[in-house]
């Protein structure tokens, strides 16, 4: 704009196409890339169960309208804002609203319209899920007119900052602090020299413009889409595409145990009385009990109802009790032959707690407490077998229809139903090699503390620490951050502990990835720097996640981790190139500013350098990336970017001079044959140092992608060219003497052979060769 309003239009004009070229070139890749994640994104969304024309269906929440009627239960994300028509024993999550840690309880009921949000108990609304309890509601309002996107409207919130973006605001941060201090001291002494102040400006901004990376926001985007792509063919779906580059860093794998590091298949083992023996009653109340539940849908009982006996039809459903997290069991009220009869299954503590008496395998009544201590060894001996035990219980019902939370007590206890989920094929060898990739395994779960170190066993962990819930409530949060490092397995484990584990880590200084599928895993998937699930868990768990796993199969968890790290390392590929090169020929022009009794490039072919030498780093995303780089977490580390960038910086800029004494004193050239020698020799060695300090090896040892290659030929083909094309008048540039050609090979062999060395020697400082430290590949290279 100065150019056209001191009357200089063709260098205005100039100045904007090469500017305009540069933005379409960064609008176009991320638009490619937008498109490329909207694709992939629509396999994962989330539905919603609707009433239409009498029938249950499921259907995108897109699709959901005002009217509709959506039916609940426990773990479903809750579709838009709606009013409860139906109830029972509903418990809504809905901390992501109104800050309410626990459970709040719904129910119908007429309420004043303009009560608070955490007040209005007849409402369910989006953004929140249900934790226990069925219902069905009407929806009244969706999308942004809900109160969730009224909120998220005014507040503009955007999700916590991941370790990833972290580091490249921080990087921001550096490159503006050396832009500012370069360029404004070049402005300052250009004008103390007496030069026109103007073209010093506009010299100043060129240099600017010249030393940030412009294309890096779409490279960030074009890698990370490309790996997006890439992810999903090996069956994972990436709902936030940084999740990607944070998946390379990760170096702690918190997991549930059930359905991630085990089948998943539950399994009944058997059915036993209090005193350990077979027992069809206790089998046929737990059966009777699985199949008249109507809340969420669990493997438990998928797996109880497998394996029930067939004379269960005389039986009819009253009412039940839904399982939570809190009671942790799950009751039903039956009519039948034996009478109104209340069963109880649930975690083996909670159930006896309700119970009063006990039964023997013949069904004799006695007081508990003469089998207590048979029934805990008993379980204890289970669970160091990896079985999961449940309890069974049951009370004669008076004739009510109806029944209370308060209904579960002086119960008689029947016996145990013992479970069976084996570790996934290959779960094993799956971690270990996870290990080899600096990546540690941590196993989080409600399971008793026996079961959950037998798993871990089985899953590779020879010796697991143990840390359980009772424990960790004891634990300040100082001293859990020190003893995170020190625990294998956390067990007995409560839904919101697992985030505090979460924390803990990240506090350690840790990147933590989790994998869970259930409600209680939403809190710590939401936590943790990378939140993984798997298709066919439920809704909340998928919501809250940054991948979702198509296959349960472990082995996915590799693919992830290393395109992840393929992923992060093209990104630094271009990091290191661009700053570099940049920081190179800005600290040139900046200094030969000052000898020069001209400016050594024009401000239009400053910007047209940075063009050109950007265009064959579009193609970074598809490079090969060296087996070193993938073998340890990385992050983006500021203090490694800058000495990366001082060192070959300089030594770019020592050849730029070399430049300028063979322009000055051998080929005695003019201002127009400095300006398009020392173009054409920037251009190229920029390019062609691309392929040297793309990988820690010898440039010939690791060869690079294809697109690299063909864009890296194009653009030293165009660069040579322009001179002796019309364009060359518009931009001052003339036709260069054959004798500079060869002087030109020798600066940028000499140029390209000292980047060889330097590259090496850099490389091979112990800081460099650290596992896991910042963005340098731990183990050294091959070359």
């Amino acid at each position: 704009m100065l150019s056209f309003g001191l009357g200089d239009a063709q260098d205005g004009t100039i100045i904007l196409v090469i500017v305009f070229a540069s933005a379409g070139l960064g609008v176009w890749q991320e638009h490619d890339a937008a498109d490329a994640v909207r694709s992939l994104m629509a396999t994962v969304r989330t539905t919603a169960s609707v009433l239409r024309d009498g029938r249950a269906e499921e259907i995108p929440i897109g699709d959901l309208v005002v009217g509709d009627v959506v039916t609940l239960s426990a773990g479903d994300a809750v579709p838009g804002d709606a009013r409860l028509l139906a109830a029972r024993d509903l418990h809504v999550v809905e901390a992501a609203l109104t800050g309410e840690t626990f459970p709040v309880e719904k129910e119908p009921a007429v309420l004043a319209p303009d009560l608070p949000l955490a007040r209005r108990t007849n409402a369910l609304f989006l953004g929140t899920h249900v934790a226990s309890g069925t219902g069905t509601a009407v929806v009244v309002a969706t999308g942004p007119d809900t109160e969730f996107g009224a909120i998220s409207d005014r507040l503009r919130l955007r999700p916590p900052e991941t370790e990833f973006e972290r580091g490249l605001r921080r990087f921001g941060a550096l490159l503006a602090q050396v832009t500012l201090l370069l360029v404004g001291g070049i402005f300052a002494v250009n004008v103390g020299l007496q030069r026109p102040w103007l073209e010093s400006l506009l010299f100043a901004l060129a240099l600017a413009v010249g030393l940030t990376p412009q294309l890096l926001p779409a490279i960030v985007s074009v890698n990370l889409a490309a790996g997006a792509k890439r992810l999903a063919r090996k069956k994972v779906i990436t709902k936030r595409l940084t999740a990607i580059e944070n998946l390379g860093s990760v170096d702690v794998l918190c997991s549930d145990k059930t359905g991630t590091l085990t089948e998943g298949c539950v399994r009944l083992d058997a059915a036993i009385a209090p005193d350990g023996t077979p027992s069809a009653r206790t089998l046929r109340y737990a059966a009777l009990n699985a199949l008249h539940q109507t809340g969420f849908r669990n493997p438990i009982d998928e797996a109880v109802r497998a394996a029930a006996p067939p004379d269960l039809e005389d039986w009819r459903k009253l009412d039940d009790l839904p399982y939570d997290f809190v009671r942790k069991r799950l009751s039903v009220l039956l009519d039948g032959p034996e009478g109104r009869l209340l069963l109880t299954k649930g975690a083996v503590r909670a159930v006896l707690d309700v119970c009063t008496q006990c039964e023997d395998a013949a069904g004799r009544a006695c007081t508990l407490d003469v089998l207590r201590d048979d029934i805990d060894a008993r379980v204890a001996a289970l669970a160091a077998e990896g079985l999961r035990t449940l309890a069974v219980a049951v009370r004669a019902m008076p004739g009510d229809a109806r029944v209370g939370r308060d209904d579960e007590a002086a119960m008689t206890f029947v016996g145990l139903l013992t479970f069976a989920d084996p570790p996934r094929e290959g779960v094993a060898a799956t971690l270990a090699e996870l290990g080899t990739l600096g990546v540690r395994l941590c196993v989080i779960t409600g399971d008793d503390r026996r079961i959950a170190t037998t798993v871990a066993r089985q899953v590779g962990l020879p010796v697991p620490r143990l840390l359980t819930g009772p424990e960790l409530r004891d634990t300040s949060e100082d001293a859990l951050v020190r003893r995170v490092d020190e625990v294998d397995v956390f067990a007995e484990i409560e839904p919101n502990q697992k985030e505090r584990v979460i924390r803990a880590f990240q506090k350690a200084g840790h990147v933590v990835g989790y994998l869970g599928d259930g409600i209680n895993d939403a809190p710590a998937l939401h936590a943790a720097d990378v939140g993984m699930s798997v298709e066919g868990a439920v809704d909340v768990a998928r919501d809250a996640a940054d991948l979702v796993l198509l296959d349960r199969d472990p082995a996915v968890l590799l693919d992830g981790v290393r395109e992840g790290r393929r992923t992060f390392a093209n990104t630094l590929k271009y990091v290191f190139m661009a700053t570099s090169a940049n920081f190179g020929n800005m600290f040139s022009m900046a200094g030969a500013s000052l000898f020069l009794p001209f400016l050594p490039l024009l401000p239009k072919q400053i910007l047209l350098t940075n063009l050109l030498t950007d265009l064959p780093e579009m193609a970074i995303a598809t490079d090969r990336v060296d087996d070193e780089w993938v073998a340890h977490p990385r992050r983006f580390d500021v203090t490694f970017i800058r000495d990366f960038m001082i060192v070959f910086g300089v030594l770019s800029s020592v050849f730029d001079y070399l430049t300028f004494a063979v322009l000055l004193f051998v080929l005695d050239a003019g201002p127009e044959e400095f300006r398009t020698g020392w173009f054409v020799e920037s251009v190229l060695s920029a390019t062609l140092i691309v392929l040297v300090i793309r990988t820690r090896r010898a440039a010939w040892r690791s060869p690079p992608g294809r697109a690299l290659t063909v864009a890296t030929v194009g653009v030293g083909m165009v660069t040579v060219a322009i001179p002796w094309t019309p364009l060359a008048a518009p931009l001052g540039l003339v036709p260069l003497p054959a004798s500079f050609f060869p002087a030109l090979a020798v600066v940028v062999a000499l140029y390209v052979g000292s980047a060889e060395i330097a590259k090496r020697r850099f490389w091979a400082r112990p800081a460099r060769r650290t596992p896991g430290a910042a963005v340098a590949p731990a183990p050294p290279g091959r070359a």
